[in-house]
């Protein structure tokens, strides 16, 4: 040791002892733990900050214990909800008192990473949508204009309108002109493309914010069955399956091949209810943050700033 190195603290040296004996035991390299491999693993294209934020709610000690148990107990009570109001003969529907519920739930009771996450997706599927739109060749279909910055923007721009974005898209897309496809990079139209703004503090959180993103979600799922009338629900859980039919577009319109095969959630002739609901909406969200990701890159690639 030289004059200008300090002794090693007690906890210092236990450290170095244990990181030596995890060492030793594989192969002299330091093992990895699950968050080094994703945070490593850039194979799939993802915003940093999105990415950041999603590693950060995957920590919550509230989704590793309680979490288990709420979805076990949340699913079963949406599935009766769900039976229940497709069966009976009357039906109801209160999509602002709906959407008062989940912005009060997320100012008060969200974790603030997992805010920016929903307030990043209607903005990043609006592109998405707008992508295909501004170069599908047709002239009278309208751009999709659901982009929340805050909370309280979305008391306008609501869950039920962010659904509707995409079955309205496919209804008047209808038929693209597929000659223009595939379209050269320098050539695509990015008219009604947007940076994704989010006018949402990380840093100002209340004691009381401490759901994360999929557990917020187990706690809402029921609420949004039950404030939809059995058709809009219907219609809200099966737009997930128009990933496919989006990722298919896209491919064609860049001349790539990759885009669809992200899709978890395909072929929106088959419908579904609610079983599997809470991995397809999580798969639904990253297939739109990947894709979004991969064409924000291409966009950069052309010298486009936003």
């Amino acid at each position: 040791m030289s004059l200008n190195e300090r002794p090693l603290s007690r906890k210092e040296q236990r450290m170095q002892r244990k990181r030596a004996k995890m060492m030793s035991g594989n192969h002299g390299r330091m093992p990895a733990t699950l968050s080094d491999a994703l945070t490593g693993d850039k194979s799939l294209p993802l915003d940093d900050e999105a990415k950041e934020f999603w590693l950060k709610d995957l920590k919550n000690p509230l989704r590793i214990i309680i979490l288990p148990t709420l979805r076990i107990l949340l699913t079963i009570t949406l599935h009766i909800t769900y039976y229940i109001k497709r069966l009976i003969p009357f039906q109801w529907k209160a999509h602002r008192f709906l959407q008062w519920q989940i912005c009060f739930f997320m100012k008060n009771f969200v974790r603030p990473e997992a805010n920016v996450l929903i307030l990043r997706h209607f903005q990043a599927e609006s592109n998405l949508l707008n992508f295909v739109i501004d170069n599908s060749g047709k002239e009278d279909v309208e751009p999709v204009l659901i982009y929340p910055k805050m909370i309280r923007d979305l008391m306008v721009q609501t869950f039920v309108h962010h659904d509707q974005g995409v079955l309205m898209t496919m209804r008047d897309l209808e038929e693209p002109d597929r000659t223009l496809w595939p379209i050269e990079g320098k050539e695509l139209s990015w008219a009604n493309w947007q940076p994704v703004q989010v006018d949402y503090s990380t840093q100002r959180k209340k004691w009381t914010q401490f759901l994360d993103f999929e557990t917020a979600h187990e706690l809402f799922k029921t609420s949004f069955c039950f404030w939809l009338t059995a058709k809009e629900y219907e219609a809200a859980i099966n737009s997930f399956q128009f990933d496919h039919s989006v990722g298919l577009l896209i491919d064609d319109i860049v001349g790539a091949t990759h885009f669809a095969d992200i899709a978890y959630n395909r072929f929106p002739l088959i419908l579904v209810g609610p079983t599997g609901l809470s991995y397809r909406f999580l798969m639904h969200g990253f297939f739109v943050e990947h894709v979004h990701a991969h064409l924000e890159k291409m966009r950069l690639n052309l010298g486009l700033e936003n």
